[in-house]
């Protein structure tokens, strides 16, 4: 599986939020943690740029096989609420018309990345090739002595509102409502950039 791009001078996202590129939060929720062998049952995403959300995009995905019980556990996906879902293909040809060629961003993005690259090559569609910021590595980056940086703890200290953890396009939002919150947080870094 090709690297992925990733994003790593993280003083200069200002400038590149302000010269009006395109990001695209986004978060899948999966049957388990190997992209080689579990499916990605649902993803989520929110895009924006400088002058907020342009548009969302979310859907369930029928992974063709059972969800096990601690997946639904965690994310609350049940087989029946995927039994009609579109199956991947389709799924992954409207996802890859949403991002077109914005900046990817996700909490741990290379964990999802592959998911989503694996799923393409699996239906035999192009790769995503956009670059992409891992929100994980930005917080550790601008909070460094904060020790812990799951995206539920970061959304509970920076007051965002989480309305439904573990589910791809609530996280998607979280990762987003990060990601600008932390911009924030170090602009004064990215002066000195």
């Amino acid at each position: 599986m090709p690297q992925n791009k990733l994003i790593e001078d993280f003083r200069k996202l200002q400038i590149l939020l302000d010269s009006g590129a395109t990001f695209i939060a986004f978060d899948t929720e999966t049957t388990g943690l190997s992209s080689t062998t579990d499916r990605v049952i649902e993803i989520g995403a929110v895009k924006f740029d400088k002058d907020g959300i342009k548009d969302k995009f979310e859907t369930l995905i029928n992974p063709q096989k059972p969800i096990p019980p601690e997946c639904t556990e965690i994310n609350h996906i049940t087989n029946e609420m995927v039994k009609d879902a579109p199956l991947a293909e389709e799924a992954l040809k409207n996802f890859s018309s949403f991002i077109k060629d914005g900046i990817l961003i996700a909490h741990n993005v290379n964990f999802d990345l592959n998911f989503i690259n694996e799923e393409l090559s699996r239906a035999k569609l192009p790769e995503t090739k956009n670059k992409a910021l891992d929100t994980l590595t930005f917080v550790r980056w601008a909070y460094p002595l904060l020790g812990k940086y799951n995206l539920q703890l970061m959304a509970r200290l920076m007051n965002i509102d989480v309305t439904e953890a573990h589910r791809a396009y609530d996280d998607a939002r979280v990762c987003m409502e990060v990601f600008l919150k932390t911009l924030e947080d170090t602009k004064s870094v990215q002066k000195r950039a």
